[in-house]
């Protein structure tokens, strides 16, 4: 308590007022210091308020970090894996999240319209964002890679972008399930290139110059009897993460009337859980199976 005393004094002596220094269920209080003015630096930087909040995050030169940790090629399900649990921590621990998207080392968080966490402000929701899922993956990699040691802390950047109607968000979520798909089927080709034609990368990169879609399915096809349409859903649609009623089946003992002994009975509860799906959002089927995800009173 001495030190606290000590403490204010000396700001105390800087402020020129003093209100004194108490003990017991009275608290320590202090008038405005000389050194609050500093605060009149700090920028503005709260959402417009009536738009879909996005936060993106991506890897910090993931390529180096996933040869370093041998990730499988051209898709290591622990690695995406372990980025869907993390992306699930976030949402458990910011309810506001209504819908998120993943796919290879990045993952996008869609804040509700109406959202007040953070008063908005655009600064405390990204790094938030991306200091739970930094952590989380750290936290959880032992869990995944159970046979690799994590070499050195991934890193992940941020963004903010604000969408200001409903279709708006829907073209960004089509955008980046359309990128998953462009990314994935040229990694799907050049692997194969790779490890069962024997050629080397850039002798990789230079065969699939210039190829399109139907160019790179005919490779698959025709050279390795691949059928591009049978890869699993999470490599080709990426993964969505959406809050979900279900209905769990739980047993519990209880003791009724009249009987001596507790009986063991089941009880169905429905809990809300983030349930994830790899399926097409691009589409209107996903939309209009899903209506409150959009909803405003969501």
């Amino acid at each position: 308590m001495l030190g606290c005393c000590r403490a204010a004094s000396a700001i105390a002596a800087q402020s020129g007022r003093w209100t004194g220094c108490v003990r017991g269920r009275r608290r320590l209080s202090m008038a405005k210091s000389k050194f609050e003015y500093v605060r009149d630096f700090e920028t503005d930087d709260s959402c417009l308020p009536n738009c879909w909040i996005v936060v993106r995050l991506d890897g910090h030169n993931f390529h180096r970090f996933s040869e370093k940790h041998e990730f499988k090629k051209p898709n290591d399900d622990r690695a995406l894996q372990l980025m869907t649990k993390c992306a699930q921590t976030v949402m458990q621990e910011l309810e506001d999240i209504a819908i998120a998207y993943g796919q290879s080392d990045e993952y996008s968080f869609v804040f509700k319209k109406k959202s007040r966490w953070f008063k908005r402000r655009a600064s405390k929701f990204m790094t938030h964002v991306v200091s739970q899922f930094s952590s989380s993956y750290v936290f959880y990699w032992k869990d995944y890679f159970k046979d690799q040691q994590l070499l050195y802390p991934p890193g992940f950047d941020g963004r903010i972008v604000l969408y200001p109607s409903d279709q708006n968000l829907k073209d960004y979520l089509s955008w980046r399930q359309a990128d998953c798909h462009i990314n994935n089927l040229y990694n799907t080709v050049f692997w194969m290139l790779v490890q069962r034609s024997g050629l080397t990368p850039v002798q990789a990169q230079d065969r699939l110059r210039g190829t399109l879609a139907g160019d790179k399915n005919e490779i698959l096809f025709s050279e390795f009897n691949i059928n591009y349409n049978n890869e699993p859903l999470m490599y080709r649609k990426g993964t969505v993460l959406i809050w979900q009623k279900i209905n769990e089946v739980m047993t519990k003992k209880i003791k009724l009337p009249k009987e001596a002994e507790e009986k063991e009975v089941e009880v169905t509860r429905t809990r809300t859980k983030i349930v994830p799906l790899h399926c097409d959002i691009i589409g209107d089927q996903f939309w209009e199976e899903y209506p409150e995800i959009l909803a405003e009173d969501s």
